[in-house]
This record gives C-alpha cells, sequence and structure tokens, in this order.
C-alpha cells in the first residue's frame, strides 16, 4: 500500500513508523507538513519523502491520511481537494470533524474513513475506532484497517457519532490513566517514597493490572473483589474513594469529553 499523510505530527509519526515496522517500504509513504521541522524530523527517522504542500504526487497514493488540528482542517482539505481522485481513499484522524463536512471541504469526495487513535501508537499499543462513509468498499476498509491496525487495535462502529465516544473514551483515554498514575505519584510522595520509587511503583502497578485485565476472562469488577479483603486496605482505600465520588467523576469526565467532540463537530463543521 501507498500512503500520504497530510500533517507529519506525533500521531502521523506513529503510524508512519508501525506501517513501516510491519513491513511497508519507506519510499511508499509520503509526509507532507508546512513546518520544516516535522519535515526534517521524518525524512530523518524514517527516511519517507516528505513535501511542504499538496500536489499532484498525491494521484499516487492509495490513501490520504488527514492528521490535522481541526481548526484548520477546512482550509486544509479545501487546498488538497484538487489534487485528490475518486478512488482514493481518505482517512481522517481530525477529532470532532464528521465525514459529511470533510466530503464537502473535499468537493463531494465519497471515499472517507473517519477514526480515531490514540497515543499509545507511538510504541505500537494504540487503539482506533473506525466508521466507513457510504462509499467506502469492503477494499477500502481493509485498507484503512491495515493503516491503523500497524500500531494496535483497530475496532469498527456502523455509526459515526459513536467515533465522538472512542474519543472520549480510548482517544482522551490516555491522559485519564497518566492523572491517576500522577496521584499515585503523589499519594506515594507523602508516605515517604521518593520520586523514583513512587514513579516505579505505580507505573508497574498500572501495566501490569492492565495486562491481568487483558489475559483474564473475568470482567475488572471481579479481579478488583479479589484484590479486596473485608476490612482490609483495599477496602478501605475504595470506602474513601466511594465516598469522594471517583468512580461518578470519571465517567462525568468521559461524558464531557463526549460532550465536547461534538460541540467540536458543530463548531468547525458549520464553517
Amino acid at each position: 500500500m501507498k500512503i500520504a499523510f497530510i500533517g507529519g505530527g506525533n500521531m502521523a509519526a506513529a503510524l508512519i513508523g508501525g506501517m513501516i515496522r510491519k513491513g511497508v517500504a519507506a519510499s511508499d509513504v509520503y509526509a507532507i507538513d508546512p513546518n520544516a521541522h516535522a519535515r526534517a524530523r521524518n525524512a530523518e527517522q524514517f527516511g519517507i519523502r516528505t513535501g511542504e504542500a499538496a500536489d499532484a504526487t498525491l494521484a499516487q497514493y492509495d490513501a490520504v491520511v488527514l492528521a490535522v488540528k481541526p481548526q484548520i482542517v477546512k482550509s486544509v482539505a479545501e487546498g488538497l481537494a484538487p489534487h485528490l481522485a475518486a478512488h482514493q481513499l481518505v482517512i481522517s484522524i481530525v477529532a470532532g470533524i464528521r465525514s459529511a463536512d470533510l466530503s464537502r471541504w473535499l468537493n463531494g469526495h465519497a471515499r472517507i474513513v473517519r477514526t480515531m487513535p490514540n497515543t499509545p501508537a507511538l510504541i505500537g499499543m494504540g487503539a482506533a475506532g473506525l466508521v466507513a462513509s457510504a462509499g467506502v468498499d469492503e477494499a477500502g476498509r481493509q485498507l484503512a484497517s491495515d493503516v491503523l491496525g500497524a500500531v494496535g487495535q483497530a475496532v469498527w462502529f456502523d455509526d459515526e457519532a459513536k467515533i465522538d465516544a472512542v474519543t472520549a473514551i480510548s482517544g482522551s483515554g490516555p491522559a485519564y490513566v497518566f492523572y491517576f498514575i500522577e496521584a499515585l505519584e503523589e499519594a506515594a510522595r507523602r508516605l515517604g517514597m521518593d520520586e523514583q520509587q513512587g514513579r516505579a511503583l505505580a507505573i508497574a502497578t498500572f501495566t501490569g493490572a492492565a495486562q491481568l485485565a487483558l489475559q483474564s476472562s473475568e470482567p475488572p469488577a471481579v479481579l478488583r473483589e479479589r484484590v479486596t479483603s473485608k476490612g482490609g486496605t483495599t477496602a478501605a482505600a475504595l470506602a474513601s474513594f466511594d465516598a469522594s465520588g471517583v468512580k461518578e467523576a470519571i465517567v462525568r469526565g468521559a461524558l464531557a469529553a463526549d460532550a465536547r467532540a461534538k460541540e467540536m463537530g458543530d463548531e468547525f463543521g458549520r464553517q
């Protein structure tokens, strides 16, 4: 497969690196970015071709991945439209931007897959939700799966509205995990550990617990109960969390992220 990227930032670099590790030739990847530093980094790190702006070269590629900020996607798409062929797949990883609005800015282009990856893609352990527009055939869906699957799990949805939910759960989710790790590090500090000790224990605990959840057939609630002895230390901590409404606060936070994704679609899509 031959893939062109519009935007050469961290997420684009993660996808490029993943595809190359999976066997895609560096000569089959092209990254366009107006930022000279981003172009130089991608060229040096991956040995790929880079460019400053969209041009007729794009016609050589099977898919074009839009990896830019939602604030600028309209102008970027309008600049891309004259160089886009009808057969090419457009894969958008832009948060909040709906396929219908993107199609409108691309002069009615029909082959669009909207997706939301997350930052663990940087180490090949990402999670992405995808949805295809009506104009995407099975070959197009497979191509999108190959691109996103190069850096982790690719999960398909039939309802585009669910991509906002994906953004709230897995797209923003790594930040929630880092937030909890920060809290454990702070607790370790107050308990007399130094920074290195607290960080090592907090991160190893998250890594181990996540792997245990992944490898177990039991739901997380059962795994939690198995750690919680009546009247013990874990029970005391969980009782404090419940008294503070921690679980509900996390749920409300994820719902707020979903609402913001929808607001972004409304805000930038009306342009």
